[in-house]
Protein backbone atom coordinates (compact mmCIF):
# COMPACT_ATOMS: atom_id res chain seq x y z
CA UNK A 1 0.00 0.00 0.00
CA UNK A 2 1.32 3.58 -0.80
CA UNK A 3 -0.53 5.24 1.83
CA UNK A 4 -0.64 5.30 5.65
CA UNK A 5 -3.03 2.78 7.35
CA UNK A 6 -3.81 5.11 10.87
CA UNK A 7 -6.85 2.73 11.80
CA UNK A 8 -7.13 -1.13 11.33
CA UNK A 9 -9.16 -2.68 13.80
CA UNK A 10 -12.36 -4.83 14.38
CA UNK A 11 -15.06 -2.07 15.30
CA UNK A 12 -15.84 -3.26 19.01
CA UNK A 13 -12.57 -1.77 20.01
CA UNK A 14 -13.03 1.25 18.63
CA UNK A 15 -16.73 1.97 18.79
CA UNK A 16 -18.27 4.76 21.05
CA UNK A 17 -21.40 3.72 21.22
CA UNK A 18 -21.19 0.35 23.22
CA UNK A 19 -25.15 -0.38 23.33
CA UNK A 20 -24.70 -1.09 19.47
CA UNK A 21 -25.59 -4.50 18.13
CA UNK A 22 -24.16 -6.70 16.32
CA UNK A 23 -21.38 -5.11 16.09
CA UNK A 24 -18.72 -8.45 16.14
CA UNK A 25 -18.85 -8.63 11.92
CA UNK A 26 -17.94 -5.22 11.73
CA UNK A 27 -14.30 -3.47 10.79
CA UNK A 28 -12.70 -0.21 10.27
CA UNK A 29 -9.62 0.53 7.78
CA UNK A 30 -8.61 4.69 8.05
CA UNK A 31 -6.11 5.15 5.05
CA UNK A 32 -4.00 8.70 4.68
CA UNK A 33 -1.87 10.16 1.76
CA UNK A 34 0.99 12.33 3.04
CA UNK A 35 2.38 15.72 2.44
CA UNK A 36 5.32 17.03 0.78
CA UNK A 37 6.84 20.59 0.24
CA UNK A 38 3.57 22.13 2.14
CA UNK A 39 1.23 20.08 0.32
CA UNK A 40 -1.56 17.53 -0.06
CA UNK A 41 -0.03 14.69 -2.38
CA UNK A 42 -2.19 14.87 -5.14
CA UNK A 43 0.50 13.57 -7.89
CA UNK A 44 0.60 10.73 -5.39
CA UNK A 45 -3.01 10.57 -5.47
CA UNK A 46 -3.32 10.34 -8.93
CA UNK A 47 -0.26 7.82 -9.60
CA UNK A 48 -2.45 5.52 -7.66
CA UNK A 49 -5.49 5.89 -9.18
CA UNK A 50 -4.14 5.20 -12.87
CA UNK A 51 -1.97 1.95 -11.16
CA UNK A 52 -4.97 0.36 -10.62
CA UNK A 53 -7.55 1.42 -12.99
CA UNK A 54 -6.80 -1.26 -16.01
CA UNK A 55 -8.27 -3.89 -13.49
CA UNK A 56 -11.50 -2.31 -13.07
CA UNK A 57 -11.91 -0.77 -16.47
CA UNK A 58 -10.66 -4.06 -18.57
CA UNK A 59 -11.08 -7.23 -19.19
CA UNK A 60 -8.21 -10.07 -17.32
CA UNK A 61 -7.75 -11.25 -21.20
CA UNK A 62 -7.90 -7.60 -22.94
CA UNK A 63 -4.79 -6.81 -19.99
CA UNK A 64 -3.62 -10.09 -21.12
CA UNK A 65 -3.47 -8.93 -25.06
CA UNK A 66 -2.19 -5.67 -24.62
CA UNK A 67 0.48 -6.32 -22.36
CA UNK A 68 3.31 -6.75 -25.19
CA UNK A 69 2.28 -3.13 -26.29
CA UNK A 70 3.47 -1.36 -23.09
CA UNK A 71 1.84 0.57 -20.11
CA UNK A 72 0.68 3.07 -22.75
CA UNK A 73 -1.68 1.15 -24.41
CA UNK A 74 -3.45 -0.55 -21.54
CA UNK A 75 -4.10 3.08 -20.20
CA UNK A 76 -5.53 3.97 -22.72
CA UNK A 77 -7.74 1.25 -23.32
CA UNK A 78 -8.89 1.82 -19.75
CA UNK A 79 -9.18 5.39 -19.93
CA UNK A 80 -12.13 4.29 -23.52
CA UNK A 81 -14.39 2.82 -20.58
CA UNK A 82 -14.46 5.30 -18.66
CA UNK A 83 -18.14 7.56 -18.44
CA UNK A 84 -16.16 10.81 -17.35
CA UNK A 85 -19.25 12.66 -15.80
CA UNK A 86 -17.69 16.57 -16.69
CA UNK A 87 -20.57 18.63 -14.85
CA UNK A 88 -19.75 19.75 -11.84
CA UNK A 89 -23.24 19.54 -10.42
CA UNK A 90 -23.56 16.45 -11.83
CA UNK A 91 -24.40 13.15 -9.36
CA UNK A 92 -21.91 10.88 -9.41
CA UNK A 93 -18.76 13.05 -10.54
CA UNK A 94 -15.94 11.53 -9.60
CA UNK A 95 -17.61 7.85 -8.84
CA UNK A 96 -15.07 5.90 -10.98
CA UNK A 97 -12.22 7.07 -8.79
CA UNK A 98 -13.84 6.07 -6.08
CA UNK A 99 -14.56 2.69 -7.78
CA UNK A 100 -10.59 2.72 -9.13
CA UNK A 101 -9.43 3.17 -5.27
CA UNK A 102 -11.12 0.46 -3.92
CA UNK A 103 -10.20 -1.70 -6.30
CA UNK A 104 -6.29 -0.86 -5.40
CA UNK A 105 -7.20 -1.01 -1.88
CA UNK A 106 -8.78 -4.57 -1.89
CA UNK A 107 -5.30 -5.57 -4.63
CA UNK A 108 -2.90 -3.80 -1.77
CA UNK A 109 -4.70 -4.73 1.43
CA UNK A 110 -7.09 -7.43 1.37
CA UNK A 111 -4.96 -9.48 -1.40
CA UNK A 112 -8.08 -9.93 -3.31
CA UNK A 113 -8.48 -10.90 -6.87
CA UNK A 114 -10.39 -8.92 -9.16
CA UNK A 115 -13.07 -11.32 -10.50
CA UNK A 116 -15.49 -9.05 -12.23
CA UNK A 117 -13.81 -5.82 -13.70
CA UNK A 118 -16.68 -3.16 -12.74
CA UNK A 119 -16.04 -0.19 -15.09
CA UNK A 120 -15.83 -3.16 -17.70
CA UNK A 121 -18.50 -4.78 -17.20
CA UNK A 122 -21.08 -1.72 -16.83
CA UNK A 123 -19.10 -0.47 -20.19
CA UNK A 124 -20.17 -3.36 -22.05
CA UNK A 125 -23.48 -3.58 -20.15
CA UNK A 126 -24.91 -0.48 -19.96
CA UNK A 127 -25.87 -0.76 -16.63
CA UNK A 128 -24.05 1.88 -14.81
CA UNK A 129 -26.61 1.97 -11.14
CA UNK A 130 -26.87 -1.34 -10.50
CA UNK A 131 -25.06 -4.00 -8.44
CA UNK A 132 -21.97 -3.45 -6.54
CA UNK A 133 -18.78 -0.95 -7.17
CA UNK A 134 -16.34 -4.05 -6.98
CA UNK A 135 -16.41 -7.71 -6.74
CA UNK A 136 -13.17 -9.43 -5.23
CA UNK A 137 -12.62 -12.88 -4.23
CA UNK A 138 -10.22 -13.63 -1.67
CA UNK A 139 -8.70 -17.22 -1.33
CA UNK A 140 -8.56 -17.96 2.27
CA UNK A 141 -6.83 -21.20 2.21
CA UNK A 142 -6.29 -24.12 -0.86
CA UNK A 143 -10.11 -25.12 -0.64
CA UNK A 144 -11.82 -22.05 0.94
CA UNK A 145 -12.31 -18.54 -0.23
CA UNK A 146 -14.62 -15.33 0.86
CA UNK A 147 -16.57 -13.34 -1.90
CA UNK A 148 -16.64 -9.28 -1.60
CA UNK A 149 -18.66 -6.92 -2.81
CA UNK A 150 -17.63 -3.69 -2.47
CA UNK A 151 -19.47 0.06 -2.41
CA UNK A 152 -17.36 3.05 -2.65
CA UNK A 153 -18.45 6.80 -2.54
CA UNK A 154 -16.26 10.24 -3.38
CA UNK A 155 -18.30 13.27 -1.64
CA UNK A 156 -17.19 16.62 -0.43
CA UNK A 157 -18.12 15.38 2.94
CA UNK A 158 -19.60 12.74 5.22
CA UNK A 159 -21.64 13.94 7.63
CA UNK A 160 -24.73 12.74 9.17
CA UNK A 161 -27.04 13.63 6.36
CA UNK A 162 -24.73 12.00 3.53
CA UNK A 163 -24.50 8.57 6.03
CA UNK A 164 -28.38 7.81 4.92
CA UNK A 165 -27.57 7.62 1.59
CA UNK A 166 -24.32 5.40 2.00
CA UNK A 167 -26.30 3.05 3.96
CA UNK A 168 -29.59 2.61 1.80
CA UNK A 169 -26.95 2.05 -1.31
CA UNK A 170 -25.73 -0.84 0.78
CA UNK A 171 -28.80 -2.54 1.86
CA UNK A 172 -29.92 -3.22 -1.78
CA UNK A 173 -26.69 -4.71 -2.16
CA UNK A 174 -27.23 -7.64 -0.16
CA UNK A 175 -30.78 -7.85 -0.89
CA UNK A 176 -31.47 -11.66 -2.13
CA UNK A 177 -31.64 -10.26 -6.00
CA UNK A 178 -28.31 -8.42 -5.52
CA UNK A 179 -26.81 -11.40 -4.77
CA UNK A 180 -27.48 -13.60 -6.79
CA UNK A 181 -27.07 -11.15 -9.71
CA UNK A 182 -23.59 -10.65 -8.40
CA UNK A 183 -22.69 -14.34 -8.22
CA UNK A 184 -24.54 -15.19 -11.87
CA UNK A 185 -21.92 -12.75 -13.11
CA UNK A 186 -18.98 -14.16 -11.29
CA UNK A 187 -19.80 -17.83 -12.56
CA UNK A 188 -20.42 -16.80 -16.10
CA UNK A 189 -17.59 -14.51 -17.02
CA UNK A 190 -14.64 -16.43 -18.25
CA UNK A 191 -12.20 -13.99 -16.03
CA UNK A 192 -12.64 -16.52 -13.01
CA UNK A 193 -10.53 -18.86 -15.19
CA UNK A 194 -7.39 -17.26 -15.85
CA UNK A 195 -6.06 -16.60 -12.34
CA UNK A 196 -3.49 -19.22 -11.77
CA UNK A 197 -3.67 -18.16 -8.29
CA UNK A 198 -7.05 -20.36 -7.94
CA UNK A 199 -6.48 -23.93 -7.69
CA UNK A 200 -8.74 -26.08 -10.78
CA UNK A 201 -10.27 -27.59 -7.30
CA UNK A 202 -11.74 -24.36 -5.96
CA UNK A 203 -12.26 -23.03 -8.81
CA UNK A 204 -15.17 -25.55 -9.22
CA UNK A 205 -15.99 -24.71 -5.11
CA UNK A 206 -16.21 -21.31 -6.36
CA UNK A 207 -18.60 -21.95 -9.08
CA UNK A 208 -20.65 -24.52 -7.38
CA UNK A 209 -21.25 -22.21 -3.86
CA UNK A 210 -22.05 -19.16 -6.14
CA UNK A 211 -24.52 -21.38 -8.96
CA UNK A 212 -27.64 -19.99 -8.70
CA UNK A 213 -29.30 -23.26 -7.19
CA UNK A 214 -27.74 -22.35 -3.71
CA UNK A 215 -29.36 -21.24 -1.15
CA UNK A 216 -27.78 -17.47 -0.55
CA UNK A 217 -27.75 -18.25 3.65
CA UNK A 218 -24.93 -21.04 2.79
CA UNK A 219 -22.88 -17.81 0.68
CA UNK A 220 -23.70 -14.88 3.61
CA UNK A 221 -21.38 -16.33 6.18
CA UNK A 222 -18.97 -15.38 3.43
CA UNK A 223 -20.01 -12.62 2.50
CA UNK A 224 -18.02 -9.65 2.95
CA UNK A 225 -18.98 -5.97 2.14
CA UNK A 226 -16.33 -2.84 1.87
CA UNK A 227 -17.43 0.42 1.96
CA UNK A 228 -15.18 2.83 0.85
CA UNK A 229 -15.58 6.32 1.80
CA UNK A 230 -13.37 8.78 -0.16
CA UNK A 231 -14.21 12.06 1.13
CA UNK A 232 -13.09 15.71 1.12
CA UNK A 233 -11.33 17.26 4.85
CA UNK A 234 -10.90 20.40 5.42
CA UNK A 235 -7.68 19.61 7.63
CA UNK A 236 -6.15 17.70 4.79
CA UNK A 237 -7.21 20.40 2.84
CA UNK A 238 -5.40 23.03 5.02
CA UNK A 239 -2.93 20.34 6.24
CA UNK A 240 1.03 21.23 5.41
CA UNK A 241 2.73 18.43 7.25
CA UNK A 242 1.89 14.82 8.46
CA UNK A 243 1.84 15.56 12.35
CA UNK A 244 1.13 13.33 15.03
CA UNK A 245 -1.06 16.03 15.67
CA UNK A 246 -3.20 15.93 12.23
CA UNK A 247 -3.02 11.86 12.30
CA UNK A 248 -4.56 11.83 15.78
CA UNK A 249 -8.01 14.55 14.59
CA UNK A 250 -8.55 12.36 11.27
CA UNK A 251 -8.18 9.32 13.53
CA UNK A 252 -10.80 10.14 15.85
CA UNK A 253 -12.69 11.62 13.27
CA UNK A 254 -12.97 7.96 11.37
CA UNK A 255 -13.62 6.43 14.81
CA UNK A 256 -16.76 8.95 15.01
CA UNK A 257 -17.85 8.48 11.60
CA UNK A 258 -17.44 4.78 11.78
CA UNK A 259 -19.39 5.05 14.80
CA UNK A 260 -22.55 6.97 13.60
CA UNK A 261 -22.05 4.86 10.32
CA UNK A 262 -22.81 1.61 12.35
CA UNK A 263 -25.32 3.10 13.92
CA UNK A 264 -27.96 4.09 10.95
CA UNK A 265 -26.55 0.54 9.34
CA UNK A 266 -27.68 -1.34 12.04
CA UNK A 267 -30.75 0.61 12.39
CA UNK A 268 -31.82 -0.15 9.12
CA UNK A 269 -30.31 -3.27 8.32
CA UNK A 270 -31.31 -5.83 10.64
CA UNK A 271 -34.23 -6.81 9.15
CA UNK A 272 -32.29 -8.62 6.55
CA UNK A 273 -32.15 -12.07 7.09
CA UNK A 274 -28.75 -13.20 8.56
CA UNK A 275 -27.33 -9.68 8.73
CA UNK A 276 -24.63 -10.19 11.33
CA UNK A 277 -23.25 -13.23 9.34
CA UNK A 278 -22.08 -10.77 6.89
CA UNK A 279 -18.90 -9.22 7.28
CA UNK A 280 -18.77 -5.02 6.81
CA UNK A 281 -15.90 -3.21 6.75
CA UNK A 282 -15.91 0.76 6.33
CA UNK A 283 -12.88 2.14 4.85
CA UNK A 284 -12.26 5.98 5.12
CA UNK A 285 -9.93 8.02 3.19
CA UNK A 286 -9.75 11.91 3.19
CA UNK A 287 -8.12 13.63 0.25
CA UNK A 288 -7.66 17.29 0.26
CA UNK A 289 -10.09 18.55 -3.02
CA UNK A 290 -12.41 17.08 -4.71
CA UNK A 291 -12.84 19.15 -7.59
CA UNK A 292 -9.05 19.25 -8.11
CA UNK A 293 -8.87 15.56 -8.53
CA UNK A 294 -11.94 15.11 -10.55
CA UNK A 295 -10.61 17.76 -13.10
CA UNK A 296 -7.21 16.67 -13.16
CA UNK A 297 -8.10 12.37 -13.76
CA UNK A 298 -10.55 13.73 -16.69
CA UNK A 299 -7.50 15.57 -17.97
CA UNK A 300 -5.38 12.67 -18.05
CA UNK A 301 -8.11 10.22 -19.48
CA UNK A 302 -8.81 12.57 -22.21
CA UNK A 303 -5.00 12.74 -23.05
CA UNK A 304 -4.78 8.67 -23.28
CA UNK A 305 -7.94 8.65 -25.46
CA UNK A 306 -6.14 11.02 -27.81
Amino acid sequence: MKFEIIVNDIFDNIKLDDSLSPTSNKSVLGIINDFENGKWRYEKFQNFVWDNITETALSHGERKALLSDGAGSILAESAKKLRLVESVDAIGRGSEIAEIVLYGIMKNHYSALPIVPKIFYKQNTGDEAKGSDSVHIVIESEDSFSLWFGESKFYNNIENTRLDTIVASVKDSISLEKIKKENSIITNLSDINDYDQISDDLRIKIKASLSQGISIDKVKPILNIPILLLYECEQTKSGTDLTSEYKQSIIDYHQDRATQYFKKQIQKCTDVHLYDKINFHIILFPIADKNKIVDKFIQIAKAYRD
